[in-house]
């Protein structure tokens, strides 16, 4: 188990730098050499596909255009809540040319929040050594597939994985906690696991605030666009569909993986036998590991698990990897070994590329050819590295939980200084005292 040091220092901070340098420094690299940065269908200074669909939404707001009914930017299909479009007036602001650039920076100042919010969590003091190694991992990070891909397309999830990262720092009894969870379910219905994170905790006054904000969110809305409002939740809730087919590659969830393994939609009955189950045990596991004060491994958890069991995850929502990863990255200070599992984490997320054609770069894992070796490992490989997260966590509490192995009685010599090794004499314990006979 590892203990949470409240105001500690990272103790091996130069092997921590170096390695998170040349990581860094590698990743970033990478990220510019492994496709043209300019390339129309997947160059990273060239995307902000979503975040554009984003502010199309604000947009519609005001000038009192359908939502759901209409395409938006490139013909694409409005998926998020009412509540949303409402949250991206903001974007208005922003002229529609720089709305790509602007959405970046925001983003890896984000992500750079979400690293340094992580550390905190795990009881580590902000000083410049923290901020350093917080930089390095946020550039070393940008060339992890859900990070890429949502830097790539201006996604929101980093900024959502923030929000929910404050809202469980927050103390127990704070009447702020559950707010923010209520305002990402708002936003996008995932965060919605938490307040059951937040029930399993027996944390009820959370849980309420965020069903309340949650419920807030869909009413004040309803009263702004009540035609869209009626909309989505009598409709457009209903047909994840309109989202990608189940057996799509990109789907790294339990019902893509079923399909991807059955070569056919998942059927809805084999999806929730399998996720409800590990969906009772992870929040479970959740709330152990509160208990033994370990929040950032338990939001975490929240946080894969959301994505496993939801209907449909693209890879760029496993964003959730990026504290996961700051968690082996704090164990490795004080057992090395620990850097190989960091390591290959950062492997299996990293955003690998194969040029199919020269204008068609596929980016991921899962996304690899399926003519090579492992085609199934490779297509899942978000969902496998989760059941492997889920039962080592298993493994880890269940090992802290064991009985002690019984000791045998040690016999203790001391011999103060006035006293010569002669002259000592064995003291019997008293009836009702178990510890070991000491010799004086």
């Amino acid at each position: 188990m590892a203990e949470r040091s409240r105001g500690a220092t990272l103790p091996r901070t130069t092997l921590t730098l170096l390695l998170l340098l040349g990581t860094a420094i590698s990743g970033v690299t990478l990220l510019f050499t492994t496709m043209d940065p300019w390339m129309d269908s997947g160059g990273i200074l060239v995307g902000g596909l979503d975040v554009h669909i984003y502010r199309d939404g604000g947009w519609r707001v005001v000038h009192e255009r359908a939502l759901y009914i209409e395409p938006t930017h490139y013909g694409l299909l409005y998926t998020y809540t009412p509540f949303s479009a409402v949250a991206f007036l903001p974007l208005l602001l922003v002229p529609w040319a720089h709305v790509t650039t602007t959405w970046m920076v925001l983003n890896l100042l984000v992500l750079f929040g979400v690293v340094l919010q992580s550390f905190r969590m795990l009881g580590y003091r902000a000083t410049p050594a923290l901020a350093a190694v917080s930089a390095l991992l946020t550039l070393a990070c940008t060339f992890a597939e859900p990070v890429r891909t949502t830097l790539y397309y201006g996604q929101i999830n980093l900024v959502l994985m923030l929000v929910v990262l404050w809202d469980f720092s927050r103390a127990e009894n704070s009447r702020l906690r559950g707010l923010g969870i209520g305002i990402a379910a708002g936003i996008k219905l995932t965060p919605l696991y938490f307040i059951a994170q937040y029930l399993a905790q027996r944390q009820w006054r959370a849980a309420a605030t965020g069903a309340l904000t949650f419920l807030a969110s869909i009413g004040l809305t309803a009263l702004v666009l009540p035609s869209d409002s009626y909309q989505y939740w009598t409709s457009t809730f209903f047909h994840s569909g309109r989202i990608a087919p189940d057996v799509h590659p990109a789907n790294q969830s339990l019902r893509g993986a079923i399909a991807h393994l059955t070569h056919g939609p998942a059927p809805v009955w084999l999806w929730l036998l399998i996720a409800v189950p590990i969906a009772l045990v992870a929040l479970w596991l959740a709330a152990v590991l509160v208990r033994r004060g370990e929040p950032l491994l338990s939001v975490t958890l929240g946080g894969l698990t959301a994505c496993a069991v939801s209907p449909y995850s693209w890879g760029h929502h496993w964003v959730w990897f990026v504290p996961l990863l700051v968690y082996l990255i704090h164990r490795a200070q004080t057992r090395a070994s620990w850097w190989l599992a960091a390591g290959a984490l950062y492997l299996a997320i990293a955003a690998w590329t194969y040029n199919y054609t020269p204008t068609w770069v596929s980016v991921g894992t899962f996304l690899l050819p399926p003519w090579w070796p492992l085609p199934q490992v490779l297509m899942n490989i978000y969902v496998i590295i989760y059941l492997i997260t889920l039962a080592g966590i298993g493994l880890h509490i269940r090992a802290h939980t064991l009985p002690p192995a019984p000791i045998e009685p040690v016999i203790e010599l001391r011999a103060p200084e006035p006293l010569s090794p002669d002259t000592r004499t064995a003291v019997a314990p008293r009836p009702d005292d178990d510890r070991p006979a000491m010799l004086n």
